[in-house]
């Protein structure tokens, strides 16, 4: 072992060299933006490091002897770690901390042990490495996300003082990172007494009056964080996190009153852009699509190259039918390097089909790479493929598709209906699903897919046995029941049947307008006519189907009210001239 151990001094010597090398462990991790739930307390472990540390000597620390023992242990843990044995490194490293009693190498196990997720013995070593370099601000850090990372927070209050009193007027940063410290810890009654007492001598101090809200909102305290966020705001007025938590501890009020505030703070700091984007997203979220965009596109003059604000603008132009803008601001967000480009080119797809350039779209769905949306992408390519009458190739796309899972093979097989529905190959729907329920005989989109092409080929048992059969897999299906009550209804005389279904239907979903055209349709069918124009305008005025209109035409005709009901058709057939449901009924009722 001696002679084994003098071939390789000059390996120790060369590694020797890389002490100032060490992996560097994230601690106390950054502050998550305070709008946003309390993130996990999670200590990440460092970028694999290219050199470590040597029991040689370093500036600043006393010299180790190199004995043989101390420099076989050593060398045995880097090329453990080198061949990726990160377990047996950790461990060696810790043993190799406790017999040497280095800073240095406690540092390094603690950061080995972290990377091999070993949280027990990165305590150990961190705690270890905190008793021989007490002034070292990293070890406390370390040291403090792995106490609070376990939960133990009262364990955690002598090091963040010390971390406090170190950092002396400059504590900002350190109040900044207890959120992210304490964010999902199962007591946040006991995290906020102690946010109170570490903020407390620091009253003047921005960052602490926001830790101590955060704290409080994670405790269900809300009129305590807005009070401290108050008092946070009075000091530092312009800083825009502040402004986006107060936006968002306003949302309880309702959905104007963030808007309100935000509004307000922009009047004073017109160059707020996070807020202005926040305000922009709300207004959104809202349904107030122009007014949105309008803030977008101010934000875009401030800075022209922002791909996220192109990709906003051009989703809001797509929203408001503005194709032509649509396109050019997704088309930017490629180009200044979107990391969602894939997305992005979903949507350019998506708009060049409304504008009618099927070959432009097919061209964007194809250019979509491996990745989470190529699926997206290639069954999209096969519905218009399928609308270009290429429906033979949009099949064999589809069969040549690789699922990673069951679920995204029933996809692929539903999509196949999809586009032989369009072709209106009723056969060949009807004995693609019925194979493929043969494989997944309790996958309830199948059966569904499979009871409306039972449907249009008139096989009402089966349409009523797959129905039946998916109530009894998902009782909560409410289009189930509105399936199966609409067919009674319009190809049975099972009214109250029909009527019955739909009301559970509607128990489910009340507000769906759909489910209220089919029970307007039944009850117009039972002769209930007042009751089916009162469902029919309710789902109409949700919805403007065209299968809806016909439906409500009917029955103001059935009323007398035939000038209405022709106005209605007019303006329905102008939308959707090629409606089959709709010209059928006109053409039945006008004399």
């Amino acid at each position: 072992m001696a002679q084994f151990m003098k071939s390789i001094t000059a390996l120790a010597a060369l590694a020797a060299l890389s002490l100032a090398g060490c992996a560097r462990v994230p601690v106390m991790p950054d502050v998550a933006a305070p709008v946003q739930a309390a993130p996990a307390v999670e200590v990440k472990p460092p970028v694999a490091p290219e050199s470590a540390p040597s029991p040689a000597k370093s500036a600043g620390m006393p010299a180790q002897a190199l004995t043989e023992q101390v420099l076989y242990q050593y060398l045995l843990a880097e090329v453990a770690w080198q061949r990726g044995e990160r377990k047996l490194a950790a461990e060696a490293y810790t043993d190799l901390a406790l017999r040497t009693r280095d800073a240095r190498i406690a540092r390094r196990a603690t950061e080995l042990a972290l990377f091999a997720q070993l949280p027990q013995q990165a305590i150990q070593a961190a705690r270890l490495w905190v008793e021989l370099e007490p002034d070292s601000e990293r070890a406390q850090q370390t040291w403090v996300s792995l106490l609070a990372a376990g939960g133990r927070i009262q364990e955690t209050r002598p090091h963040l003082e010390a971390l406090l009193k170190a950092a002396g007027p400059a504590a900002g940063p350190v109040f900044l990172q207890l959120h992210s410290l304490f964010g999902r810890n199962p007591d946040p009654q006991a995290v906020l007494d102690l946010v109170v007492d570490l903020a407390r001598g620091y009253p003047d101090l921005a960052e602490a009056q926001l830790a101590v809200a955060q704290a409080a909102w994670a405790a269900g305290q809300h009129e305590q964080a807005e009070q401290a966020l108050d008092r946070a705001l009075a000091l530092k007025p312009r800083w825009e996190a502040l402004a986006l938590f107060k936006g968002r501890l306003l949302l309880r009020q309702g959905d104007e009153a963030p808007l309100a505030y935000w509004r307000e703070y922009l009047t004073r700091n017109p160059d707020a852009r996070e807020v202005r984007q926040a305000y922009a997203k709300q207004l959104a979220t809202m349904g107030r699509y122009a007014e949105s965009r309008q803030e977008f596109e101010r934000l875009l003059s401030g800075a022209p190259n922002n791909p996220d604000a192109h990709l906003a603008v051009g989703l809001l132009a797509m929203q408001a039918g503005d194709f032509e803008a649509a396109e050019a601001h997704l088309l930017k967000a490629i180009e200044l390097g979107h990391p969602e480009a894939d997305q992005v080119k979903l949507y350019l797809g998506q708009i060049n089909e409304a504008r009618n350039r099927p070959e432009a779209a097919l061209r964007w769905y194809g250019e979509v790479a491996q990745g989470p949306r190529y699926l997206e992408a290639q069954l999209l390519r096969s519905i218009l493929l399928g609308k270009s009458d290429r429906v033979a190739e949009a099949r064999a796309l589809l069969q040549n598709l690789s699922p990673a899972n069951e679920a995204e093979r029933i996809q692929i097989i539903q999509t196949e209906a999809q586009v032989l529905r369009g072709a209106r190959d009723y056969p060949a729907v009807y004995q693609l699903l019925t194979e493929a329920l043969a494989r997944y005989p309790d996958s309830p989109d199948l059966i569904y897919d499979r009871s409306m092409a039972a449907e249009k080929l008139g096989k009402l048992e089966v349409v009523e046995q797959d129905l039946r059969r998916l109530i009894k897999l998902r009782p909560d299906h409410a289009h189930a029941y509105n399936a199966l009550g609409y067919t009674l209804a319009d190809r049975t005389t099972r009214l109250a049947e029909a009527i019955e279904l739909l009301q559970k239907a509607l128990q489910l979903v009340p507000n769906d307008p759909f489910i209220q055209d089919s029970m307007g349709w039944a009850l117009y069918k039972a002769g209930r006519l007042a009751e089916a124009e009162d469902y029919l305008k309710r789902a109409y005025a949700a919805r403007p189907d065209p299968e809806i209109a016909a439906h409500l035409g009917e029955v103001l005709w059935r009323e007398g009210r035939r000038d209405e009901a022709q106005r209605l058709w007019e303006g329905a057939l102008k939308a959707h001239p090629d409606n089959e449901s709709l010209r059928e009924t006109i053409s039945r009722l006008k004399p």
